[in-house]
C-alpha cells in the first residue's frame, strides 16, 4: 500500500509537483493609487510573452516605479500604453475602479477586495460584464453565468483575456497532452483502480473487481481514503465493516 499515488501526492514528491520553477512571473496588479485618487498613471507594454503556468499570453507593463505582469487582453501589442486608475479612459488593458467603469462594459483580471491584485475572470477567453450598480455595490455577471457583489473600489482590466480559441487546437498526439498537463502538477493519464495492479489501488488486480466496494472511514488519511467512502451500504448485502 505504501505504493499509492495519493499518498506521493500528499508527501510532495518531485514526480508529482508542478515544474513553478519553468514559471515567468507572478500575474499580479500592483500600482495602487491611493494618495492619487483623482489621478491616473501610465504604463509601457514592453513585452509579450508564454508562461508555462497559465493559458493566456503575460503583458509586461512597465510604470515609473514598477514592473508587473498580468494576463493579456485581446487587442493590446508591444510598445503601446496602459493606463491605471480613475481617470483612466475605458480602453483594452485599463484598469480602473468599478465606480468608474460604465455600466454593460467587459471587464476581466477583477480584484475581490481592493488592493488584491486580481483575482476573477483571469484565464484564458474569460470575460465578466458590469451589469448594474447599487450605491457602493457593483453587481456583475461572470462567464459561469453567476451575479458577484462588489465593493465599488474593486479594480478590473478592460476586455477580453487573450488566448480563448487554444481550445479549438487539437492536441495530436498523447505527448503533448501529458506536458500540458505536467507544466500545472497535473496526472495525466490516470488509470482506474480496478485496471492496476493489487498492490497499486485496494481495487486493483482480479480479487477486487469494481462492482466489490470496500467501504472506508470518513476520517481515513488520504493514502486510504479510496474506494466506498463512508458509505451506508454497498449493495451487496448491506453495510460492511
Amino acid at each position: 500500500m505504501g505504493r499509492l499515488p495519493q499518498r506521493r501526492r500528499g508527501k510532495g514528491s518531485t514526480t508529482y509537483r508542478a515544474v513553478s520553477h519553468h514559471y515567468k512571473a507572478k500575474s499580479a496588479f500592483k500600482t495602487y493609487d491611493d494618495n492619487e485618487k483623482n489621478n491616473s498613471s501610465r504604463g509601457l507594454i514592453v513585452d509579450l510573452i508564454h508562461d508555462p503556468a497559465r493559458r493566456a499570453p503575460l503583458m509586461i507593463v512597465q510604470f515609473e516605479e514598477q514592473t508587473m505582469a498580468v494576463p493579456a487582453p485581446l487587442g493590446v501589442m508591444v510598445g503601446s500604453y496602459v493606463e491605471a486608475g480613475v481617470t483612466a479612459s475605458i480602453d483594452n488593458g485599463n484598469f480602473l475602479p468599478l465606480k468608474s467603469i460604465p455600466e454593460g462594459t467587459i471587464i476581466s483580471n477583477i480584484e475581490l477586495t481592493p488592493g488584491d491584485g486580481g483575482k476573477l475572470e483571469r484565464t484564458a477567453g474569460s470575460k465578466a460584464r458590469l451589469v448594474s450598480k447599487e450605491g457602493k455595490i457593483m453587481i456583475l455577471k461572470l462567464s459561469s453565468n453567476k451575479t458577484k457583489k462588489l465593493n465599488e473600489n474593486c479594480r478590473a482590466m478592460i476586455g477580453v483575456i487573450a488566448g480563448g480559441g487554444h481550445g479549438m487546437k487539437p492536441i495530436v498526439k498523447a505527448g503533448n497532452q501529458y506536458y500540458q498537463k505536467k507544466s500545472k502538477g497535473k496526472r495525466w493519464p490516470v488509470p482506474e483502480g480496478s485496471k492496476r495492479n493489487a498492490c497499486d489501488h485496494p481495487q486493483g488486480g482480479k480479487q477486487h473487481k469494481k462492482r466489490k466496494k470496500h467501504t472506508v472511514s470518513r476520517n481515513a488519511p488520504p493514502g486510504a481514503k479510496v474506494g466506498s467512502i463512508a458509505a451506508r451500504r454497498t449493495g451487496t448485502g448491506g453495510k460492511r465493516k
